[in-house]
């Protein structure tokens, strides 16, 4: 029996090593996971004490390079060139987030079957085929054009790569040794890539197709009533009235209207989370007689975070601020002089052209009256495990043509046999953009170092200490007629073609206003009198809307006032939609009586334990749905856009009688808006109650409701994320948090005369992109807050603090 027994349990152990030491499918081999030798236990770090300077050396240095740690895990790189600079900066990224950094650009490159097979083949041909390498591939070429700008890339690299070589498979980020692969050397082009990658979640936004649609059906007099090319409310990012400082040149020929062949797919809505504010008080509205600004973007909401704070010092430049791990120089801060940060524009730079083959070869299509050659680019993919796997994407002179007639896209408002003509395809060079503002010094320089920015076009917000104020809506427009570009254009017309682009100092723009701020919250750049075509749609205007009214009152603004102000939880939305709402509900139920009465006194703050935005919420969408899906969204095989819900209040208030409000789904009934608002009260009572298995109370509070969620890079991963963060705001807001995306860096910066400038900022995460390390979310709970961390901002590496806690001297090799 003994032997029996011993004979089971050897075999138990020999089956057990054999299955975790070999992979299952894309599951890699949990041994090496779960090793106490190699695994995930060696990631574990702790707050080391205070300790003598850790001297490393480093292949590649042309001198000595002195980083000084804060107790946040901030570094502080002192290099005595650019070179240097670069390279340490690359080193001390990956050191943090070497992981991410790879991930990301293996996403943005359709390499995503390397790590975790066939499963991920159709997202990595959609990236291809969108021309994302393509795109990265012409911009890495711009970006080599700089001399200084090549220094910065090749250094940055080499950092990392000096960083990679030091790794032994135990060393490796958790990541790695979960997905079972390995970090590969970094190339320049990565960071391309990665910059290319915030194209795609910023500026590859289209509506043509759900456009399209529109106009097939109901024709152009409909389609442009109810999705108007200017909002009924709005507070324009450049004031009106704001005079221009330079000369037109003409528009181009409007080429003839198009209806396209539209597509039978249904489609998928943007992201509508994503944005951002900025703004910057000049001196005569702060307490300190200096302008103050703030920003922050509102983007995913992600463990490892989206930025890394750094501070760059070197002979020319002492800046600090965050930048995205995977590329060098600091995109949102401040240096001594100035300070700048971020939004999103917007703009219209993604267009389609409806292409027409010569013949089933697709080798030729037509335009301008002869017929031209396609150009076929290979995308290979190697899938893990070894398969390989080719496609053919055709380009005409306009972009790829993503997806043919008998494909099936998996994006699903993606038009097929249309070819793809966008703005992250051009020559660009954005990091040479940041490269100067870096070190700009006043209003002038900023100016320059903008005209080297092309794409996704950005809302760059300024302020200095010689009390300049200035907004510029930058990036690089396509030169076109107006509205071209709402629909679907005809790609056999020459005049349809983009023909060259908005001179950059035409781009709208403003200094020093009258109303003493300036600011930005994705709304439109401009009122209808500016002389060039943008966009005919931006965010919705209630964040731009209650920012200004904010600031129009405020006097003697202070950082914690400013602060404030990002995280005010006002629904400017309720106020204009409530009053209405409410009195379409005459003859309340008893059913009703309970949510009115928690309507009627909520104060309209966003607040996380509030009941009010939920029932809100809830009753909004329900009513916008139940107006419009029976006209844009009962007929799945033509999916098209809803108007907005500005353009719908519009309808309510001015044309309460309109046919929109029927449901032509009841043939025998002929509904109105009264009737349409009580139906969806009731509706919503019913599906919160249903949701929570409860009645109206604190199980319905907001925070429950719109669950914000920061998740690991890896789906699934809620062991490594932060799961219902209890924090209020959401779509709309002016803190904008949403269930997954909300504000990923928040910054103030407060100019001062004689290097006096300070900053406060913090993120939802931590620096450390590692899950066993102290810094990986211990910045969290101040976001969560709505609390700032007094940024550490030294003049020189002899400069002593209390506040470093480790420093790291690297020496050339």
């Amino acid at each position: 029996m003994k032997v029996v027994k011993t004979l089971v349990t050897v075999g138990i152990t020999v089956g057990l090593c054999y299955a975790l030491n070999r992979g299952w499918g894309t599951v890699p081999p949990m041994g090496n996971f779960l090793s106490p030798f190699t695994g995930f236990w060696t990631n574990a770090e702790a707050i080391a004490p205070k300790s003598e300077p850790q001297i490393l050396n480093i292949p590649g240095l042309q001198d000595e390079v002195t980083v000084e740690y804060d107790e946040t895990g901030v570094p502080h790189i002192f290099a005595q060139n650019d070179h240097d600079l670069y390279l340490a900066q690359g080193y001390v990224t990956a050191k943090d987030r070497l992981w991410q950094m790879e991930f990301q650009t293996h996403f943005a490159a359709g390499r995503l079957t390397e790590i975790v097979g066939e499963k991920a083949l159709e997202q990595d041909r959609y990236q291809r085929r969108m021309g994302s390498v393509f795109g990265a591939e012409k911009s890495f070429e711009g970006m080599m054009e700089d001399p200084k700008g090549k220094v910065a890339l090749e250094a940055y690299s080499d950092g990392i790569n000096a960083y990679i070589s030091q790794l032994k498979p135990r060393d490796y980020p958790v990541e790695y040794k979960l997905l079972g692969y390995a970090p590969e050397p970094w190339t320049p082009i990565k960071s391309a890539l990665f910059l290319k990658n915030m194209s795609f979640v910023l500026a590859s936004g289209t509506d043509d197709l759900r456009m399209t649609n529109i106009l097939g059906k109901y024709g152009k007099a409909v389609a442009e009533e109810l999705f108007p090319n200017y909002p009924f409310k709005e507070g324009p990012i450049i004031p009106e009235g704001t005079p221009l400082d330079f000369k037109p040149i003409p528009l181009p020929k409007a080429p003839v209207d198009f209806v396209g062949m539209g597509s039978n797919k249904v489609a998928e809505e943007r992201d509508k989370g994503i944005g951002s504010n900025n703004w910057a008080v000049g001196g005569e509205k702060s307490v300190t007689g200096l302008p103050i600004l703030s920003n922050d973007p509102h983007l995913t909401l992600s463990l490892p975070s989206i930025w890394y704070q750094v501070q760059l010092t070197a002979p020319g430049v002492n800046v600090y601020g965050s930048t995205m791990p995977g590329t060098p120089n600091v995109i949102i801060g401040f240096n001594n002089d100035i300070a700048w940060g971020v939004t999103n524009v917007g703009a219209d730079v993604v267009d389609w052209y409806q292409v027409k083959f010569k013949d089933a070869k697709k080798e030729e299509y037509w335009h301008d009256n002869q017929w031209k050659k396609i150009q076929k680019r290979i995308e290979t993919y190697t899938v893990k495990g070894g398969k390989t796997v080719v496609d053919t994407v055709l380009y005409t002179h306009h972009g790829p043509v993503v997806y043919l007639d008998n494909e099936k896209p998996i994006r699903d408002n993606i038009p097929t046999g249309h070819a793809l003509r966008w703005i992250a395809h051009e020559k660009s060079q954005e990091l040479s953009a940041f490269y100067h503002l870096n070190r700009a010094k006043n209003y002038d320089e900023y100016v320059k170092a903008l005209g080297y920015y092309s794409a996704p076009a950005q809302n760059f917000i300024f302020a200095s200490n010689q009390n300049d104020i200035a907004l510029w809506v930058n990036g690089k427009f396509p030169l076109k007629a107006r509205e071209q570009g709402k629909y679907i254009l005809d790609g056999t017309n020459p005049t349809a073609d983009w023909q060259g682009f908005i001179p950059q100092l035409h781009n709208p723009h403003v200094k020093n206003p009258k109303r003493g701020f300036v600011s930005s919250a994705n709304q439109s750049s401009t009122d209808p009198k500016y002389p060039y075509y943008i966009n005919w749609e931006f965010a919705p205007a209630e964040r731009g809307r209650r920012i200004n009214t904010r600031l129009q009152t405020m006097n003697k603004a202070t950082v914690d006032s400013l602060r404030e102000l990002q995280n005010d939880n006002y629904n400017l939305k309720a106020e204009d939609w409530l009053p209405t709402m409410l009195s379409f509900v005459k003859k309340p139920t008893q059913k009703q009586m309970e949510a009115l009465r928690v309507l009627q006194l909520w104060n309209k703050y966003n607040n996380p334990d509030e009941i009010g935005p939920t029932i809100f919420t809830v009753w909004v969408e329900l009513l916008n749905n139940a107006i419009w899906e029976d006209d844009f969204g009962y007929d799945k095989n033509i999916p098209m856009k809803s108007p907005s819900h500005a353009r719908t209040l519009q309808l309510i208030l001015k044309q309460p009688n309109a046919v929109w409000f029927d449901d032509l789904r009841t043939k025998d009934k002929k509904e109105t808006i009264e009737e349409l608002a009580n139906v969806t009260l009731n509706a919503t009572i019913d599906s919160l109650t249903k949701w929570q298995n409860a009645p109206i109370g604190t199980a319905w509070a907001w925070e429950k409701y719109k669950s914000t969620d920061i998740k690991h890079l890896i789906p699934g991963l809620d062991a490594l994320s932060k799961m219902d963060v209890k924090i209020g705001g959401g779509s709309g807001i002016v803190n904008a948090t949403t269930g997954r995306t909300g504000p990923s860096w928040r910054m103030i910066v407060q100019l001062g005369k004689d290097k006096s400038v300070k900053g406060y900022g913090i993120f939802p995460g931590g620096q450390s992109g590692n899950p066993g390390s102290p810094h990986y979310d211990d910045m969290v709970e101040t976001w969560r807050k709505g609390e700032l961390n007094s940024l550490l901002f030294l003049q020189n590496k002899e400069e002593k603090s209390e506040r470093i806690k480790q420093t790291l001297v690297l020496r050339k090799k």
